[in-house]
Order: C-alpha cells, then structure tokens, then sequence
C-alpha cells in the first residue's frame, strides 16, 4: 500500500470542519477477509477520526464480517453496524443516509470495504470541502495493486492509457474539475438534492450518480493527493465477470440518459464486434485475419513490456488481462444497447425522476 507523506505545516489548510459534520459509510457483504483491516486503517494515525462517525451497512453476510463489526463496535463508540436489505452498494449508501445521517452532517465520504486507507484521507476529503465551498463532489485517484502473479499484471495494465482510456482517476498525477472519477466524499445536500445513488444501478452507479449530479449544476473536484489502493481481481474469470458488469454498467447508464459514448468507451465494443466478426468473413477475405492478427500483436507486445518494465515474470498476464477487460467490457456494453428490454427500460428512467426523500 502507498502511504501518503502527511501535510507540512506550512501546506496545511485550516480545519473549517469538525469531526462531528463527517459520516463515513463502508458498504459491506461477505467481506470478513478484510473489513477490520479497512476500519482500522481509516482509524490509524489520525485524531481527526476519534469523533466521525462509521456506519458499516451490511448486506446479508454470511461469513464473518457481522461479527467483526459488533466486536469492534464495542470498544469504539462511533462505529454502528446496520442492515442494507437491498445487499447491493449503491443502496447501502442510500440507506445509511436515511438511517443514520442527522442535521449536524455536512460531508458523506464513502469507502469500500476490500480497500485500505492511508492516515489523514478522510480527513483530506473534509479538507477539500472545507477550503472549495463550490464542490458537490470530491474523488479520487485509484492506484490498482495486487499479490498474485495475475493480479500484478492486471494492476500493471489497467492503470495504462491502454487499460483506463486515459481516465484521470486510474492512476493519475493531476488534480482538476472532472465529470466523473472514484466515488470519495460528497456535499450531503447535494447528494440528498440529486435523491442519491439510483438502486436500480448494481454497477456504473458512479457514473450514473455523476451525470446527474453535473446535469444538476454540481461540479466534481479529482483531487489527485488523495489515492486509493485497489486491488484486482485473483483470477481471468473473476476478472471477465467484473468488466462484463462494468460493461453493461456503462450501457445502462447511456440508455438512461440518452448519451453519446466517448470514443474510449465505443473502442472496446468496435473491437469486440471486429474480432467476433472476423470468423464469419474470413473464408472469403482472409485479409480480413490481419485485425485479429494486429490485437494478438498488441496484446503480446503489451506482455513483454510489463516483463520488462516491471522486472516480475507476472507482468506475461498483462496481455491476457488487457484482452480479457477490453473485450468482457465491449460484449457486457454491446449485450445491453442492444437489448430491447434496456431500451424501454431507458426510456422510462429517462422521463421518471427516482427520486428519495434522503
């Protein structure tokens, strides 16, 4: 894990936000491996977190990761265990601004329950609020890590241009005003004013949140200096399914409010349609294999250079994890423009407000 050197006192903002005004929610299900690891982390090093309170809103688990919490919400007062009967993140969010968040709240930070914290990040969130009264919305910088030898190179690739498109949130140096990056902190009355995250949304509720939160006039702020590490998926299934979701995440998301996809995003998808095509036409024009032929190149040369650059054999995974993410993607996307059932789907979000009282 990175850990990010603390604040000098000269760059040091002023506290404008106490404690008090922060609730934390970490959406959890089945996360006994990890979930005391996470809270402690968002504890560690920082006086500032003696007083927020962390709401840990769980799905259903059926491992441990109940258990964990009740423990450790005995010898911490500010930490509360509730129930999420929906069990996806998107509504344990929702839910725990319902249940939980009272008057005195000012800033919801959301974290993830699988990700380790570095000292003072919640309390960089705050600080972002604090100092940029115009923010609706702070995310962050998502450095992918991982153990194994396929987790390694896929977290070597996925923060490449080749992986991420270029997204300023997969890696980035640079902070700025984005339309989208990973969910950090959000203004409660924005976030309240918008109804929340929308529940029908399993995956790209991100995204899906941002559009309607800039469509709204609420600007989102990437602040580079504030990172998370991520850690991907063990296996090449595990891994198709999660782009696959992703994809099809994404296809949601343009239906519902009837977007043009960027040009990263269709890549993918004209990929996949090019490579399922070329089967079919190649008997009759086999220079139609030189397509397959040129991404099997890419895909190679992409092994070799993570071999390299990052002196770990692992690295020989990356072309297959970069083949996996960019055609489980395009076929999840490809799966949902083209249903008609998500088209009236679409349709009706795009003329019905689900809106919540949050």
């Amino acid at each position: 894990m990175r850990h990010q050197p603390d604040l000098n006192p000269q760059e040091r903002v002023p506290k404008m936000l106490s404690p008090q005004e922060v609730l934390v929610v970490v959406p959890a299900l089945n996360e006994a491996r990890s979930i005391e690891a996470c809270l402690h982390s968002l504890r560690a090093c920082d006086p500032f977190m003696e007083g927020v309170e962390i709401v840990v809103a769980d799905g259903g688990s059926t491992d441990e990761t109940r258990t964990i919490v009740e423990n450790l919400a005995k010898v911490d007062p500010c930490l509360r265990l509730i129930d999420n009967p929906r069990r996806i993140q998107s509504a344990a969010v929702n839910h725990a601004v319902q249940m939980v968040a009272r008057p005195r709240h000012r800033v919801l930070v959301r974290c993830d329950a699988h990700s380790l914290y570095s000292p003072g990040y919640v309390r960089r969130i705050a600080e972002v609020f604090a100092t940029r009264p115009q923010v609706a919305s702070v995310v962050s910088v998502m450095d992918a890590v991982g153990d194994a030898p396929f987790q390694r190179a896929s977290a070597w690739v996925v923060d490449t241009p080749l992986g991420s498109g270029g997204a300023g949130h997969r890696g980035g140096k640079r902070s700025g005003w984005v339309d989208h990056g990973h969910h950090a902190g959000f203004a409660l009355d924005w976030f309240r004013r918008i109804g929340g995250y929308d529940e029908s949304f399993s995956h790209n509720e991100d995204a899906e949140f941002d559009r309607r939160l800039t469509e709204a006039g609420g600007r989102i702020w990437l602040d580079a200096g504030i990172r998370v590490d991520y850690k991907m998926r063990r296996t090449p299934r595990a891994l198709m399914r999660q782009y696959w979701n992703y994809g099809r995440g994404r296809g949601r998301t343009v239906l519902k409010h009837r977007m043009r996809p960027r040009l990263r995003q269709l890549i993918p998808a004209f990929n996949f349609i090019g490579m399922a095509g070329t089967g079919g036409v190649s008997p009759l024009c086999p220079t139609a294999l030189a397509w397959p032929i040129s991404y099997l190149a890419l895909l190679v040369g992409v092994s070799i250079v993570a071999a390299i650059s990052s002196r770990d054999m692992s690295g020989l995974w990356a072309g297959v994890a970069l083949g996996i993410a960019h055609n489980a993607w395009g076929a999840g996307f490809l799966r949902t423009i083209a249903s008609p059932e998500a088209w009236r789907a679409g349709r009706r979000q795009a003329t019905t407000s689900h809106r919540r009282a949050l």
